[in-house]
């Protein structure tokens, strides 16, 4: 059988009520030579017969719930195209996305991920706030992201894609990934290749109560996140040394996991200060007018110390 050319990987738990949209949206494209597959991670609400109906218009998987990263796993493993494009099932894409992430790919044997913005949506599917990310990166990104820990103005797992060679020299991704598994692809592969980031909106990012992206976080959230960069550092720090790669993360360079503890906590005058201006040389950030913004304001609202910080412990 002749070798696709990209291979469209949906991951799917319990959407049914969205999935169909996201295949839809990979069968659709115009792109030739293109298999998708749909890896069901133990799903119990009525994903499965929807699935069965696509019958061989797609390939599906279906496993017990091990979480995201296992299932893309499984999916890559039964995959054939040299080009990787990763879709949430609670995601959709725009007409042309393969198109261009090939192209992208093709313009430059360098590059091991290809990357553009999404547009977030409410549930029904209508748009809201600004595509994301807003600042774009392309280029040799790993001097950037030894400087800040990691961090960078990353894209979702729905905007993604990587060449097989960059995943075969990676490996699978640590099945601690149960979520946010973008976080192991756009922490490891700025470190296997050049990145280049598609300015447009190719794709849609459904906002609900389930996923990890959203305009406000309560404390629950907060500690969550801060337990994932923990992770994510950490993670990054076994794979280079794993790969003989120089360099390695320092948590304390994580501008955003520093804020968060800040939020949660509570910070003298002193510590608000160097915050400040922490957030102005942050690397982290390329856009300078963003990055004067957001250590401005963050230093601006963050609580004093021993005060109310005035973050419920739930999201509503």
């Amino acid at each position: 059988m002749e070798r696709p050319a990209i291979s469209v990987l949906i991951n799917n738990h319990n959407y049914g009520r969205f999935v169909g949209r996201a295949i839809d949206s990979a069968l659709n494209q115009k792109a030739p030579d293109v298999e998708t597959i749909v890896v069901d991670d133990g799903s119990s609400d009525q994903s499965r017969s929807i699935l069965e109906a696509y019958n061989n218009r797609v390939k599906v998987l279906c496993q017990d719930n091990r979480g995201q990263a296992a299932a893309i796993n499984a999916a890559v493993r039964v995959s054939r195209g040299d080009i990787l494009c990763f879709l949430d099932a609670d995601d959709w894409w725009a007409p042309g996305k393969l198109s261009a992430t090939a192209a992208a790919f093709r313009s430059n044997p360098q590059v091991s991920l290809v990357y553009h913005r999404l547009q977030p949506t409410l549930t029904d599917g209508s748009p809201t706030l600004k595509p994301i990310p807003r600042t774009l990166c392309s280029g040799d990104l790993s001097p950037r992201l030894m400087k800040s820990a990691g961090w960078w103005p990353f894209p979702m797992t729905s905007a993604i894609a990587v060449r097989r060679s960059a995943w075969d020299a990676a490996g699978d991704m640590p099945e601690q990934f149960r979520i946010s598994a973008d976080a192991w692809l756009t922490g490891i592969y700025p470190f296997l290749g050049d990145v280049a980031a598609l300015p447009y909106s190719l794709g849609f990012y459904r906002i609900h109560n389930n996923n990890w992206y959203r305009p406000i976080d309560d404390a629950a959230m907060l500690r969550k996140r801060m337990v994932h960069w923990q992770a994510s550092v950490e993670a990054t720090n076994r794979f280079l040394s794993a790969h003989d790669l120089p360099g390695r993360l320092r948590l304390t360079d994580h501008y955003p996991y520093r804020v968060a503890s800040a939020r949660l906590e509570g910070v003298a005058a002193r510590a608000r200060l160097k915050l400040a201006v922490d957030g102005l040389l942050f690397a982290g950030e390329p856009n300078l007018l963003r990055r004067v913004r957001d250590a401005l304001r963050t230093a601006r609202d963050l609580p004093r110390l021993g005060r109310d910080v005035g973050l419920s412990e739930a999201a509503k």
